[in-house]
């Protein structure tokens, strides 16, 4: 941590005598740090605290007894981060325990040696800048997440789109081979029903499928193989025969594990014909 960046951070300091406030912003000026707000009055605390977002509040328990804990859960209200900084001064032990166990990040008895507060100051500084740093590095990789998920969403709907036009129908499976997702005539094409819920098995293939063409395909998915203009046909009910292309893609994660397929495919019956 930058010594600039500690000594830069914002102090405030509550106490009923003046003289101990002065003394105190007197000792941590002639230490560096340069942005220190000082008050009498506890009913200014949150006002000062939202005003300046205190990164350190020098709390003496003393004056405000019981306030004081009253004190620190309204500023846990008035602070977006779970991370209350505060260091309580005072001469009664129970206090100091109290103040400890109700979120204060350091206690400290009186009388005091202002060497030792200073050093305290500094640790609790050091770790709440760095808590800060750790905030803010967190949502901006939030925020990069969602800007990512925004443009594969849109490069989605695109890829979607695209395979609308030039496609009978869009797929995707799982792990099981049941459909996840379908774009297009699917079950008119195929001739069979098409359940989305997990708890469909319907494959890719239903009845009446040329059994070596069908073999072919399915030794291509077990094996996780891409696969384009992949040929195949299926006698109907009617006597009559149906010709696709399909093409498909395995799925995996970002850790390579198999999460199914996707692909596209289009009748070309009258094509063959002609």
């Amino acid at each position: 941590m930058n010594p600039v960046d500690v000594h830069g951070a914002s102090i405030l300091l509550v106490d009923d005598q003046q003289k101990n406030l002065d003394l105190l912003e007197k000792s941590l000026s002639m230490a560096g740090y340069s942005n220190i707000q000082q008050t009498n009055d506890p009913a200014k605390v949150i006002e000062l605290h939202l005003s300046g977002r205190c990164d350190l509040i020098l709390l003496d328990m003393d004056f405000l007894g019981a306030g004081g804990f009253a004190l620190m859960k309204s500023l846990r209200k008035h602070i977006a981060s779970p991370y209350l900084c505060v260091i309580v001064l005072t001469d009664n032990l129970n206090l100091k325990l109290r103040s400890l166990q109700s979120g204060a990040k350091d206690a400290l008895g009186k009388p005091f040696e202002m060497v030792e507060l200073l050093a305290r100051i500094h640790n609790v500084l050091e770790a709440r800048l760095s808590y800060r740093s750790l905030e803010a590095h967190i949502g901006k990789l939030e925020q990069q997440f969602n800007e990512r998920t925004t443009e594969l969403q849109v490069s989605e709907a695109r890829f979607r789109g695209f395979t609308d036009l030039v496609s009978d129908w869009y797929w995707e499976q799982d792990t099981t081979g049941s459909f996840t997702k379908v774009s297009g005539p699917v079950p008119e094409i195929l001739g069979i029903a098409v359940d989305s819920t997990a708890e469909s098995t319907n494959t890719l293939l239903g009845t009446g499928w040329n059994a070596q063409e069908q073999s072919i395909l399915r030794g291509k998915i077990s094996a996780r193989e891409p696969f384009l203009d992949f040929e195949f046909s299926r006698n109907t009910p009617e006597g009559g025969q149906q010709t696709y292309l399909v093409s498909g893609q395995p799925m995996f994660d970002r850790t390579c594990n198999f999460l199914g397929y996707r692909g596209i495919g289009v009748e070309i019956s009258a094509v063959k014909k002609n």
